[in-house]
């Protein structure tokens, strides 16, 4: 197999921790579309399964180490965001800023939902966020609305079906393309 034939590394990072969110319903979801991409090996990162300390620490733990490392590993990344108060949740902040180098020239797509707004306001701010991190953020994502709409793994949604395989062409070729140059000459910060 090719370099470029080889599967890309997508992980899917789920950015709320909060009890009784859906932000692991919305990640279901939209797993169960992106698994039918042959060309994508998915992994989830979901920052509730992980143990971060409550104060940025000295030397990073255990936990940060196997979280920047799983960003190191991936080649592209969908974030679930949800929006609270117009904006993204802490814990998500504060996973993202546990790697650096690890992200960078890498493509990012976002999975969104919120009352309203659909999430758009938290998006808006986490591709700040990641063009600091030197990454690429997709045009295209997919939002929810749950004001006006509910998800429903067993409904047919051609709409944000179609939203999902846009996304994650984007995403691959983005994906595909940074592979092939990070290979070809290191990425200059």
């Amino acid at each position: 197999m090719t370099r470029s034939a080889r599967p890309l590394r997508v992980a899917v990072i789920i950015g709320s921790t909060r009890e009784g969110r859906i932000g692991d319903t919305v990640g279901r979801w939209f797993l169960a579309r992106a698994r039918l991409r042959d060309e994508l090996e998915l992994a989830v990162l979901d920052l509730a399964d992980f143990d971060f300390p409550v104060h940025y620490p000295e030397r990073a733990t255990d936990q940060m180490t196997e979280f920047a490392g799983s960003i190191g590993r991936a080649e592209a990344f969908v974030v679930v965001t949800p929006e609270y108060n117009r904006s993204f949740p802490a814990s998500l902040k504060q996973a993202v800023d546990f790697a650096y180098e690890e992200w960078q020239a890498k493509p990012v797509a976002f999975v969104s939902y919120g009352h309203g707004s659909a999430g758009l306001y938290a998006v808006e701010q986490l591709r700040s966020v990641f063009t600091e991190l030197h990454t690429v953020t997709m045009r295209n994502g997919v939002a929810f609305d749950f004001l006006t709409e509910r998800l429903d793994d067993r409904s047919e949604d051609y709409g944000r079906d179609r939203a999902v395989g846009l996304m994650l062409d984007q995403l691959g070729w983005w994906g595909s393309a940074l592979r092939d140059a990070r290979a070809a000459r290191p990425y200059v910060s």
